[in-house]
């Protein structure tokens, strides 16, 4: 037996997130059809993590095993083969037997997407927030800089999560201006439920005027939600890239 790990991209506009659900359409759901197909083998992915309904991907990362003859790095082609065309396995290699795609992940990278020109709003519909409110770019980058570091961000979490502590550590937050796109970008060794679209509204206040930049840390200090910012939609966002120590990934 041989374990399978695969990189990922896929449009998530018409898909109910990636882990598989009950009367919904999942990306896990579809890849783990394709590979009955290509080997007749049924079974359950190990993934970097699940991302919400509408949500997209260019490197989430799964794993799993398999008993077929298919070489480790023709999984991708075969699979692609039987995939639709929004999910597309970008590279696969065997790896260590007891590689797991989320617990030995060294941090995610993520960004978020704001389109700011009128024109053109239909063909980003599902793969930007449309933003042409005037923004303090200036402000909104003082707001990111109190993120960086091991912080609680209960603040920045929805509610109904599970996990036993909110705290992350926070490696990057930056925005880049290019074109008519405005663009998050935060990598941490861990994400809250929503994490990623509250901060991503709570610096939309800022840049609005609404907060302060000096309000941030107010808000993260908190440690209550209501403190923070919006829930930006999905279609904006992209688990853009998963890091891991490279012992963990290699055979």
């Amino acid at each position: 037996m041989t374990r399978i790990r695969m990189t990922v991209e896929y449009d998530g506009s018409r898909y109910h997130g990636f882990q598989i659900q009950e009367n919904a359409n999942t990306v896990q759901a579809e890849l783990e059809l394709a590979i009955k197909r290509v080997s007749g083998e049924t079974l359950s992915i190990l993934g970097t993590g699940r991302t919400d309904a509408g949500v997209h991907a260019l490197g989430q990362v799964v794993a799993f095993d398999s008993n077929s003859s298919v070489p480790a790095e023709k999984w991708q082609f075969a699979l692609n083969s039987f995939l639709p065309p929004d999910i597309r396995v970008a590279a696969s290699a065997a790896c260590a037997p007891d590689f797991h795609p989320r617990f030995q992940a060294l941090s995610k990278v993520y960004h978020y997407l704001i389109y700011r020109r009128q024109r053109g709003r239909i063909f980003n519909r599902n793969y930007a927030l449309h933003c042409t409110e005037s923004l303090n770019l200036a402000a909104m980058e003082e707001a990111c800089r109190p993120l960086l570091g091991k912080h609680n961000f209960k603040s920045f979490c929805a509610s109904g999560s599970g996990v036993k502590t909110f705290e992350r550590t926070v490696k990057v937050c930056r925005l880049v201006e290019k074109g008519a796109y405005l663009r998050l970008e935060i990598e941490a060794d861990g994400f809250l439920y929503n994490m990623v679209r509250i901060i991503m509204g709570t610096l939309l206040e800022v840049g609005r005027g609404t907060y302060p930049p000096t309000a941030m840390q107010e808000i993260m200090n908190a440690r209550d939600r209501s403190q923070a910012g919006p829930t930006v939609p999905p279609q904006g966002l992209y688990l853009v890239e998963v890091r891991y120590p490279a012992a963990v990934i290699t055979i």
